[in-house]
């Protein structure tokens, strides 16, 4: 690990409310690094709530999109779940509806829906099961259904189908904007720019970014491979945040984006004003009605029981 860079003053303000409050702060690893520098923990969206959900802590303040907090709500119902900006949503998770979800069913019928966890809460719950895109392949093989249904990701939904050549996976047409954007050219100049460089892709990538990849991972993927990876130079085919955990992680390392293109602003929009106001006030809160939050919870927790490999 990198040395732990010293908190300015604002940070500090926001360590002790954070004490006070008795208050849990959570930063996806896009976050801005300020954000990620005042945060107890870092790290994937899921991963983060089942972590926070274990602690003793009575609020959850999120600092990631709208559906990363609805998450921490679905598993932790007994905490409070603060999240500084309400409208840091997800393009991705806006394309589908529950009306395409039950137009899908109706169209495939049997096939079980396999639901990225990057979706709204009501999605999950018209779900049968959850994945993150490092378990999609564990998840959709587990399934003894020869058909699945995979939203709301096509290219994690192909990704995955490269694997399992015994189902079929029909999929919606939802993609994640900053992921989708990288295109084979910008990935052979970026190698033309660094020779020595391994390039990494984000499976949300296109199927022919991927075929170029010298390895494909989740953003928590990302961050142990290259960890234990003997290169010194890597090519991230993620969104840019991801750089500031891996040099932190690596300081002996170098990282460069795949594309500058890859940045979704959303996820910076949470300034650490924000979040100091979030915690003062506790608020605004996320919160799930409890008939769609048992839904979702059921979809959530099937994926957990899934053995990992």
């Amino acid at each position: 690990m990198g040395e732990q860079p010293a908190l300015n003053e604002l940070q500090q303000e926001i360590r002790e409310l954070a004490r006070d409050r008795k208050a849990i702060i959570l930063a996806h690893n896009y976050q801005p690094p300020e954000i990620q520098d005042v945060a107890d923990l870092v790290g994937d969206s899921l991963e983060l709530s089942l972590k926070a959900a274990q602690t003793e802590a009575e609020v959850i303040v999120f600092c990631g999109v709208r559906f990363m907090a609805e998450t921490a709500a679905i598993v932790s119902p007994d905490k409070l779940v603060v999240f500084p900006r309400v409208e840091a949503g997800c393009e991705m998770a806006d394309m589908i509806t529950v009306e395409d979800v039950e137009a899908l069913k109706a169209k495939y019928p049997g096939a079980p829906v396999v639901t990225y966890v990057n979706s709204y809460v009501e999605i999950k719950a018209v779900s049968d099961i959850c994945c993150t895109s490092a378990n999609a392949v564990n998840v959709v093989k587990a399934l003894p259904e020869k058909e699945v249904i995979f939203i709301p990701d096509k290219n994690l939904a192909r990704y995955t189908q490269r694997f399992l050549k015994d189902k079929k996976i029909h999929y919606f047409e939802g993609y994640c904007p900053f992921h989708d954007v990288l295109t084979v050219e910008e990935v052979k100049a970026a190698r033309k720019a660094h020779p020595e460089a391994l390039f990494i892709a984000h499976p949300e990538c296109r199927p022919e970014v991927i075929d170029l990849a010298d390895a494909v991972r989740s953003t928590s993927g990302m961050l142990r491979y290259v960890r234990e990876s003997k290169a010194k130079e890597f090519i991230i085919g993620t969104e840019v945040g991801l750089l500031y955990p891996l040099k932190k992680q690596n300081p002996d390392k170098e990282f460069y984006p795949a594309s500058e293109k890859m940045l979704c602003e959303a996820m910076k929009i949470i300034s650490l004003e924000d979040l100091k106001k979030s915690l003062e006030t506790l608020s605004p809160t996320v919160k799930v009605p409890e008939d769609i939050r048992i839904k979702a919870y059921r979809a959530v927790t099937r994926m957990l029981e899934i053995p990992r490999t």
